[in-house]
């Protein structure tokens, strides 16, 4: 499978099955595409494709370029690195059979929040449930059910989320001493990180946190207008000034490395670059931004209109990191960060984030969901830190959720680089897990093209040093 693009005065061609990617001429950049046809019926005689290729299109070049053209481009398919067989759709059959490893969870510290943001999936802390905060008894548990369902793996993930998990800070604390405590006679070692608001943010709790926390998710949006528009106070006041100057505090104390700033972006700022822009202007050099999730109904959702727009948007974006990287002011946008020589083993590549299997999220009174998504809906409750995983159809049917179960992701050049997308996006817009968010999608796919692009453009200012 191929697929092509044409990205800041770049020829880009993507071999899918292989992962390898060719910056070419414009003549092999259109040659491809008639080629590949010939190729997979078997005709690799250079004259032969070249006689057929001319008669297939009325082509600017002349012939002796057109030959050396299709020699290249058979070249590279001798090597692996065009037209490459799909290797992985038979490796899906052998993923309900594979052993259940828990390595991360999800703790719903806090079921409460000190703000009110307006497309918050969680009610305000709520999940479609009632406000409480998890005991540190609860929490223990949930530490003793990963420790004894994770296998042979040492590294764990815990992830204090909310709500708000300051507002339960104590219990926070004191797992984070009672993993502590556990790791060396379980051979384990916990990477714990939090996602906050930061309102109730101080220099006590940021001591802390940079002495225990591997990673720490602080929430804000862009620009004054739209951050304060979208993550008010319960009584409607601006949250902005508030927290700014505490994250500035945070990225600074952690040399400006693990962490990122999160936003969101809505119908209400399609050109979510300057909001992007804005946060990098204040500093922060680890960005993400990312698109809303809603139901067409909310005033706020992404439209099928914005698409356009949005699209326009990352490419603008990616142009300008360029531009900054080469002023000295880089920054690190996360959805535009790809690994093109190693990244994930093949099983991440086509199953992505684990949830339901590997990732699971732990409620305050201790049930456990396939991922903070699903956190309230019944249908999913696989079971509790008490008795463990009741439910196994559940996690059965995640096991399943690949990208080769999903009938859009098949023939998408997206597939091993988004991994099917999500599963509860998916759930929520068409009421099955193998399913895909299309809006989702379309944004997706040209945020890896600009990635891939970015890659480029860094591999040619490093030959050219």
């Amino acid at each position: 499978m191929i697929h092509q693009y044409k990205s800041n005065g770049y020829n880009i061609v993507m071999d899918v099955n292989s992962g390898s990617v060719h910056v070419v001429d414009d003549i092999v950049y259109d040659m491809i595409p008639l080629v590949e046809p010939l190729v997979n019926e078997g005709i690799k005689d250079v004259d032969t494709i070249c006689a057929a290729v001319i008669n297939l299109a009325n082509l600017p070049y002349p012939q002796e370029e057109i030959g050396e053209a299709v020699r290249e481009v058979l070249q590279l398919e001798r090597e692996g690195q065009l037209f490459a067989p799909d290797i992985y759709e038979n490796y899906v059959f052998d993923f309900k059979k594979r052993q259940t490893v828990v390595k991360a969870l999800c703790l719903h510290i806090a079921h409460d929040c000190n703000l009110a943001c307006k497309y918050c999936f969680a009610e305000e802390g709520e999940y479609h449930g009632r406000r409480a905060l998890m005991s540190f008894e609860v929490g223990k548990k949930a530490l003793d059910f990963l420790v004894a369902n994770s296998g042979n793996r040492v590294n764990l993930e815990v992830d204090f989320f909310g709500g708000e998990p300051l507002m339960n800070w104590d219990v926070v604390k004191r797992l984070v001493e009672y993993g502590r405590s556990i790791e060396e006679s379980n051979n384990k070692k916990f990477r714990f990180t939090l996602t906050t608001n930061g309102v109730l943010l101080d220099d006590g709790i940021l001591e802390f946190v940079n002495r225990e926390m591997a990673n720490v998710v602080l929430s804000i949006d862009g620009r004054k207008e739209i951050h304060d528009k979208m993550r008010p106070f319960r009584g409607g006041q601006g949250s902005y000034d508030r927290i700014v100057p505490k994250f500035r505090q945070v990225a600074e104390s952690r040399d400006q490395m693990n962490y990122y700033v999160r936003g969101t972006f809505t119908h209400y700022n399609p050109d979510f670059a300057e909001d992007v822009l804005h946060l990098a202007d204040l500093g922060f050099k680890q960005i993400s931004v990312e698109p809303v999730v809603a139901q067409p109904a909310d005033d706020y959702a992404i439209t099928e209109s914005d698409i356009p727009k949005l699209l326009s948007e990352y490419d603008r974006l990616a142009s300008e990191m360029i531009k900054r990287k080469k002023e000295g002011r880089a920054f690190n946008f996360f959805h535009f960060m790809i690994d093109l020589q190693g990244g994930p083993c093949v099983a991440k590549r086509l199953s992505g984030c684990g949830s339901g299997t590997e990732y699971l999220a732990v409620t305050p009174w201790g049930d456990l969901y396939p991922c903070h998504q699903f956190v309230g809906n019944e249908k999913f409750l696989m079971g509790n830190v008490d008795e463990g995983i009741v439910r196994e159809d559940i996690r059965d049917e995640f096991k399943c959720c690949n990208v080769y179960a999903k009938d859009k992701c098949k023939r998408c050049f997206a597939k091993f680089y988004c991994s099917g997308g999500c599963a509860a996006n998916s759930y929520n817009f068409h009421g099955n897990i193998n399913d895909a968010y299309d809006v989702g999608c379309e944004l997706q796919k040209k945020r890896i093209e600009c990635a891939i692009m970015l890659k480029v453009a860094e591999m040619e200012d490093a030959e050219a040093e």
